[in-house]
């Protein structure tokens, strides 16, 4: 298959990265399963799906500005990937993850919903909306941590993927989706705190240097 072929040309970044798997048994072989990790690294899908793959193929919520990056939409297509436009309330994309649930797949929300950037970000509700959508997913959460290592070369990264239940419970009926995404974050973070990325591990995003206007025209001339 298609993902098969995919998780064999990355796996030498899980040795170069030295990773270590715990928990993987905690991921049902088959049935609807919601997997809720934390998000610090362009690496994690790739690590989190090759670290889950004995046990499950995973399909990720991604942004869908990644599509539009050439050759990349034909490969998170064909690896069963599900698009989402961040920060807009993408309906279509929630539905989607719930058919895909309802089905059996496997799929995974960073409940921050981008990158953390070191910094501690406040849970997004769209993990705690497909938790109660399909009561009957599996809930697990997944903590990692050392990917931030791989952009400082030569030096190598040392990742650990900690698969574990979460303490606090299941989905309950009663709980609100922001609510349940809030405490699921909250124990993945107690166990990894942020980590900033970026090969001089800056703390917040790349900020863009606006061009002055003069140099504008300059260049139009």
């Amino acid at each position: 298959m298609f993902y098969d072929l995919i998780a064999t040309l990355m796996r030498p970044s899980a040795w170069w990265g030295r990773m270590k798997v715990t928990g993987l048994e905690l991921l049902p072989a088959e049935g609807p399963l919601l997997l809720v990790p934390n998000h610090d690294s362009q690496w994690d899908p790739i690590l989190i799906g090759l670290a889950a793959k004995r046990r499950r193929r995973l399909r990720y919520l991604a942004r869908a500005s990644l599509w539009r990056i050439p050759g990349l939409a034909a490969i998170l297509n064909g690896l069963g990937q599900i698009k989402v436009r961040r920060a807009v309330g993408d309906a279509a994309a929630i539905e989607n993850a719930v058919e895909a649930l309802r089905s059996g797949d496997a799929v995974c929300v960073f409940a921050e919903g981008s990158l953390s950037w070191g910094e501690v970000k406040r849970a997004r509700s769209g993990v705690g909306r497909l938790a109660q959508a399909c009561p009957g997913a599996r809930v697990v959460c997944c903590a990692i941590s050392g990917p931030t290592d791989y952009v400082r070369f030569p030096r190598r990264p040392r990742v650990e993927v900690t698969f574990f239940e979460p303490e606090s419970g299941q989905s309950r009926p009663d709980e609100e989706p922001r609510e349940l995404a809030a405490r699921l974050l909250a124990e993945v973070r107690e166990r990894v705190p942020p980590a900033p990325a970026g090969r001089k591990g800056r703390i917040g995003p790349p900020r863009r240097v606006a061009r002055k206007p003069e140099a504008t025209r300059a260049s139009r001339s």
